[in-house]
């Protein structure tokens, strides 16, 4: 039995969860529950113990000092709960971790012990994947379920894929089985320019999330800061010949497939989106919570020091082309994308 306490009896909840690792390409989609969690000054009230599900060796500890004094920070999942405000107050329950190492019906076992627990009435996971996308057009981000009943009510896909999965796809299926509703959320990153952050993807990734639940969700710096990163990558692109030409034959069979949807339901959720931010004050959030400045590192490559993205690799035959999927490509550098996506990435 999970005991909760000091954790208020929630309204309405919903669990929005998202994973380092193998289902967050670019990192978008932790990326949009850390911002979640910043925006709306979440309170951690629960973390998985780290022995029971990570290698340390595949996720290590890291030291740091506090004060003179050592501590060491455990790679692991953690929960924290949002109350936003307005007309009709809701809770969010935000679980924010790693791809565990090991004992994955556990780990979704005790997930959703947290979900009964706290009354929630739906989790939606979020997910990015690598894909045949432009950076120059707006981000494809399909709704998945397994619940064919969600899927009709909500104007979802269900899902047909068959493979590989990551911890994504084993969550959506453990809430199905348990009797609750899921929903999982994919953002394509192009493929050629994968390296985080990718705050276009969080940005489409939170937008989505914003129409299905239902709650005007603050985007503080997103919108400059995917702004500045796709102006980045067009003047790297922009140096490349062979680059600007494979984006070009992307941005070509992009808008040949979509055509058909610009229609007048598409128009009409693009306008209610519009009214819904309209509506509220200039820098506050639902129920006039002040929203905070963003983070300077969703521009950075922590690893190089640079504040835009790298060079794209020269373009080669697209993903998928010799018998190897996307994801086969990039898992050595754990940033793949989860393989619900491969048959329905394309679908919104």
């Amino acid at each position: 039995m999970i005991e909760l306490e000091g954790v208020p009896e929630l309204i309405d909840p919903v669990m929005v969860a998202a994973f380092e690792g193998w289902n967050d390409a670019g990192d978008a989609a932790s990326t949009a529950v850390a911002h979640l969690d910043r925006e709306w000054k979440g309170e951690v009230f629960a973390a998985l113990d780290a022995e029971d599900y990570y290698d340390f060796q595949v996720n290590r500890p890291t030291v740091w000092l506090d004060g003179g004094v050592r501590k060491i920070t455990w790679p692991t999942t953690r929960l924290s709960v949002v109350r936003v405000g307005g007309d009709k107050p809701r809770d969010l329950v935000l679980v924010r971790g790693i791809e565990p190492s090991m004992r994955w019906r556990s780990f979704c076992n005790e997930l959703l012990g947290f979900a009964h627990e706290l009354g929630v009435e739906m989790v939606v996971v979020l997910g990015a994947l690598l894909g045949d996308t432009p950076h120059t057009r707006p981000v494809p981000v399909s709704g998945v379920t397994s619940d064919p009943d969600l899927a009709r009510t909500m104007d979802l896909e269900e899902t047909r894929y068959e493979g590989p999965t990551g911890i994504v796809g084993i969550l959506q299926e453990a809430c199905t089985h348990a009797g609750v509703p899921a929903v999982s959320l994919w953002a394509a990153v192009p493929h050629y320019v994968s390296q985080p952050p990718n705050p276009k993807a969080t940005m489409a990734l939170l937008n989505r999330l914003e129409d299905l639940i239902g709650l005007r969700i603050p985007l503080g710096e997103l919108p400059e800061d995917a702004r500045a990163w796709q102006v980045g990558v067009d003047q790297l692109a922009a140096e490349d010949s062979e680059v600007a030409e494979y984006v070009q034959t992307l941005e070509e069979a992009r808008d040949t497939a979509e055509l058909p949807e610009a229609s007048g339901e598409a128009i009409a959720r693009e306008f209610e989106r519009y009214l819904r931010r309209r509506d509220g004050a200039p820098g506050q959030a639902p129920g006039g919570h002040a929203t905070e400045s963003g983070d300077a590192s969703y521009l950075r490559d922590t690893s190089s020091g640079r504040t835009r993205p790298p060079k794209p690799p020269k373009p080669g035959p697209p993903p998928g082309a010799t018998g190897e999927s996307a994801q086969d490509q990039s898992s050595d550098d754990d940033t793949g994308p989860g393989p619900e996506d491969s048959s329905d990435s394309s679908e919104d």
